[in-house]
């Protein structure tokens, strides 16, 4: 008896510590460089936030750090409240203009409804297409649908300066064949929750990162919510400020 109690004790601990890890308020900072002229600008990134509430202290912290705000997909899911997504639609916008691409839970919630929510709430949802952002207008947001074909992706490159876009594609396995056409000066992925269990640095999916390779630049993020249950063991919740910062004379080292 005393084995049993001691081992449900363990367990109870160990799943509270994964819902409080669940529910941490992670924003995490990148500096990307590109070749040019101009004011710099500042993306604040979140996906996969699924039924979660985004904590207001958090926005709060950043608030007037951002020309635009993206979300990388998977905002809503078949557990998420209308209250829910409105109050986080309503905190987003306290940063900046919302720029948003379809995930794979999106649809869960009926896609014809949150259109609809998104244009009442000037949300501009990214369909294989392009807009630009900036005190110059100087860069470049590039989104896609979450299962594009080549023509859709060359479609929605067609008007950008690679070197000043950012390419956003909920599933970051998608980069690679995109890659081998178009090389963005920066990609951003989530979907993949960091694999959200990881035992030992083990977990069905990778862990997010964010890394450069010559002039180019890769972030996935663990995402911002949980699915199935709101646990995280080894792959913290988090969001990102990204800051684009233009330099004429910058030169790379290629890999």
């Amino acid at each position: 008896m005393v084995v049993i109690t001691i081992i449900v004790l363990t367990c109870a601990v160990i799943m509270l510590q994964m819902w409080k890890q669940a529910n941490e308020n992670n924003v995490r900072t990148h500096e990307v460089t590109a070749v040019g002229t101009g004011k710099p600008v500042q993306l604040f990134f979140i996906s996969d936030t699924h039924a979660r509430k985004i904590n207001d202290k958090m926005i709060q912290n950043i608030k007037g750090q951002v020309d635009a705000v993206i979300i990388g997909g998977d905002f809503v899911d078949r557990r998420t409240t209308k209250q829910t997504l409105l109050e986080n639609i309503q905190l987003l916008k306290t940063l900046g203009p919302i720029y948003f691409v379809w995930g794979n839970n999106d649809i869960e919630f009926d896609a014809q409804k949150l259109h609809a929510l998104f244009l009442q709430h000037d949300v501009t949802v990214l369909e294989n297409e392009v807009v630009k952002i900036g005190k110059d207008q100087n860069f470049s947001i590039c989104g896609v649908t979450f299962s594009p074909n080549l023509e859709q992706v060359k479609d929605a490159f067609r008007s950008c300066d690679l070197n000043k876009t950012a390419f956003i594609a909920h599933n970051p396995e998608l980069f690679t064949s995109v890659h081998k056409h178009f090389k963005p000066l920066l990609s951003i992925g989530g979907h993949l929750h960091g694999g959200q269990i990881r035992i030992f640095g083990w977990g069905i999916q990778p862990h997010g990162y964010f890394k450069q390779q010559g002039r180019y630049f890769e972030l996935v993020s663990n995402g911002y919510g949980t699915t199935l249950l709101p646990i995280r063991l080894g792959a913290k919740p988090e969001c990102h400020v990204i800051k684009i910062i233009f330099e004429q004379n910058k030169t790379f080292t290629v890999n």
